[in-house]
């Protein structure tokens, strides 16, 4: 037998557009934000734009070109092709990922998917493949106003804590929804649950090539905010949308493999974890206050990163210590492709192609330079004093998204990883944002000091 070429997908594609009536075609793309954007065209289209690409204004894509070089094209990758099954009718859809190209047909130095596909092929000289397992919570709200979803008018849906089962709940049969939609655009899903906050949840699914698995990332996030608004419902992935409770993360599992082989792992030590792991895990952690910025990107992402609600803080790692920023998850004996890193700090309002450039980037690094791992912590970090945490050297990822900026202006490593188009592109944005919220006056300031002061 041949082997599958790039006409046999083709084909493929076309074979099952037809078969499946579809109408329109959805070119899908990300901004440096990680915010998904898609331009629609004519099922008519989908042979053009497998064989050229389609061209597009790119001068109004936060963080891509100016309007005098606005001449872009989207390249899909065939692998992404996919039905949306929420449409149907007169409105079916496919949708297929795209690359990011400039007019001279060259890689599009902004196109975050790009800046992934570059480390990981970093990663590929050394022989290295990396897998990654995020975890997205998010939060279901409902409106308290007759369906309008402004802040003051949504409410948690529910009251619900930890893995709590309430059968005639609404957000179960949210999750009844997305999850059959996630699994027809390609997604395997292990499991469904309520989180530790009212009104937040986590869909889980299997781990698998960090391309791969960052597209399935922005598929995750489309399913549940369209499922959630088909019922009513608005599904947020904001890492602190509310004071006082947890706030939502992504956690990273992580692994790099070779030859068919987890790297990471190593039977005949007490933690399982191969002398290459200790060296990753120690260039996450040396990297970890720059990498915050990327993988923890809004100011509000540090409102969520405070003692007191599960978020890790402190910069270290622990074998099963959910306190530590990286902790190793334990796995059956004799299960050497299960050994992995899980990294705990990013939240699901970053990019995911980024995080992951960043991840990896940092890791190779600890791998490049043979860090030394510092020991393991497996107290609560939480009620370890200041002078504890000097006595054994434990740093604390950056207080603000300004700290965090900062820090990552003087890591070349991270800055590297993101190429200095989406460095300056994303922390132009940034600053915008800080400036905004630097300047603003909160209703917590209005509300302490309008009547004392």
């Amino acid at each position: 037998m041949g082997s599958y070429t790039a006409a046999d997908e083709k084909e493929r594609i076309l074979s099952d557009a037809k078969k499946n009536e579809v109408k329109f075609l959805d070119l899908e793309f990300v901004d440096v934000t990680g915010a998904s954007k898609a331009t629609e065209v004519p099922i008519a289209r989908l042979e053009e734009a497998l064989d050229h690409g389609m061209w597009f204004d790119g001068s109004s894509i936060e963080g891509f070109v100016r309007i005098a070089e606005s001449d872009m094209f989207l390249v899909p990758d065939p692998k992404t092709y996919s039905l949306i099954p929420w449409t149907g009718g007169a409105s079916k859809t496919a949708r297929l990922i795209c690359d990011v190209y400039n007019a001279d047909h060259q890689p599009f130095s902004g196109d975050p998917r790009h800046a992934l596909k570059q480390q990981l092929g970093q990663a590929a000289e050394s022989g290295y493949q990396l897998f990654t397992g995020p975890e997205l919570e998010f939060f279901i709200f409902k409106s308290t106003n007759g369906g309008s979803f402004a802040p003051e008018t949504c409410q948690v849906h529910d009251s619900a804590g930890y893995f709590d089962s309430t059968t005639h709940d609404a957000a179960v049969e949210l999750r009844r929804r997305i999850v059959p939609a996630m699994e027809a655009m390609g997604l395997t899903i292990e499991m469904a649950h309520h989180e530790v906050a009212p009104g937040q949840h986590e869909i889980d699914f299997r781990y698998g090539e960090a391309l791969t698995v960052a597209d399935w990332v922005m598929t995750y996030k489309n399913v549940v905010r369209t499922m959630a608004q088909s019922i009513g419902l608005h599904a947020s992935f904001m890492p602190k949308p509310i004071a006082g409770i947890n706030g939502s993360g992504m956690h990273v599992h992580q692994s790099l493999w070779k030859d068919g082989q987890n790297t990471f792992a190593d039977l005949n030590d007490k933690a399982y974890l191969s002398q290459t792991a200790r060296y990753y895990i120690a260039g996450i952690l040396d990297h970890a206050r720059a990498i915050a910025a990327v993988t923890n990107p809004l100011v509000n992402s540090y409102k969520r990163l405070v003692p007191g609600y599960e978020a890790p803080v402190y910069v270290c790692w622990g074998r099963s210590n959910r306190s530590a920023l990286i902790r190793i998850p334990r796995v059956r004996a004799g299960e050497p492709r299960a050994i992995r890193a899980e990294v705990r700090f990013p939240d699901p309002s970053c990019n995911p192609y980024l995080a992951f450039s960043v991840m990896l980037a940092a890791g190779l690094d600890g791998i490049a330079k043979k860090t030394a791992l510092p020991s393991a912590q497996e107290d609560d970090m939480y009620h370890l004093t200041g002078a504890q945490m000097v006595e054994r050297g434990i740093g604390t990822l950056p207080g603000s998204l300004k700290e965090a900026m900062d820090v990552l202006a003087s890591d070349d490593v991270v800055k590297k990883a993101l190429g200095s188009h989406i460095y300056s592109a994303l922390t132009e944005w940034q600053q915008a944002d800080w400036d905004s919220f630097r300047t603003s006056v909160t209703d917590w300031e209005k509300q302490r000091y309008f009547g004392v002061v």
